[in-house]
């Protein structure tokens, strides 16, 4: 049987929201839209000159992700930050992305060293000029290369749409002590790669990702109010 393909007015529909959540989970980790802040539908339309229904397929979206919170007869708010969500975040993301570092490793390509010095040399002038929203897309890039290299970029995908907690995190915690720290610690990845060091690229990689719990204390400390509230412990004879 041929393909099934959607009406021309869904396709557009779904290219459009898409297109918005997107946009939406941007400013969302890049905190212009800051955990609590209201949104609606009709700004949203408003803003991307669009009908209100893309607008409200971006918004299951994004709340399916995580990242809103649509209350019925209530104003829809961006989620505040689940330390949970974060924790899990990282355990996946350490799952693949581990696996990764390890196959490009034991893969010796010629062009790896290169393409990912090239990246953190963008990093430290990006750093050098305090530019936190272009460290972070490198630092993307840095993690997604490696992907590419292993040939598994589906995983980084994956990897993506799995750590949104976590990249909330990160971007409150790029200052510029953190940014260097991130660039050692890339270098040290990279040093194991280019030396077919499986093992020893695996090790780094665990350690740069395991800060993630450090920079999430930080976080909760210095940004109380953007997390939601963890649940309360049970009392002593009570079970879960």
């Amino acid at each position: 049987m041929g393909e099934v393909l959607q009406p021309v007015e869904e396709a557009v529909s779904d290219t459009i929201a898409s297109r918005v959540v997107a946009a939406l989970r941007e400013e969302i980790v890049t905190l212009k839209l800051k955990p609590g802040d209201a949104i609606s539908e009709s700004d949203i339309a408003a803003r991307y000159g669009i009908s209100r229904q893309p607008a409200r397929e971006a918004f299951i979206r994004l709340a399916q992700q995580g990242l809103l919170l649509i209350r019925p007869k209530r104003a829809t708010v961006v989620k505040k930050i689940s330390a949970d969500g974060v924790r899990q975040s990282r355990f996946i993301r350490e799952s693949i992305e581990v696996e990764i570092v390890r196959r490009v490793a034991g893969a010796h390509l010629p062009e790896t060293k290169e393409a990912l010095k090239a990246i953190i040399a963008d990093q430290e002038a990006a750093s050098e000029i305090e530019d936190v929203h272009g460290f972070h897309e490198l630092d993307e890039l840095f993690h997604r290369t490696l992907a590419r290299l292993a040939g598994v970029e589906y995983a980084w995908q994956l990897v993506d749409d799995h750590k949104i907690q976590l990249d909330r995190v990160r971007y409150l915690t790029l200052g510029v002590a953190s940014q260097k720290r991130a660039i050692t610690e890339h270098k040290a990845i990279v040093a194991a790669v280019a030396a077919g060091d499986a093992a020893g690229a695996e090790a780094a990689m665990r350690a740069h990702l395991a800060r993630a719990e450090v920079l999430l204390g930080q976080t909760i400390a210095e940004h109380p109010d953007y997390f939601e509230a963890e649940e309360d412990e049970p009392a002593e004879g009570e079970t879960v």
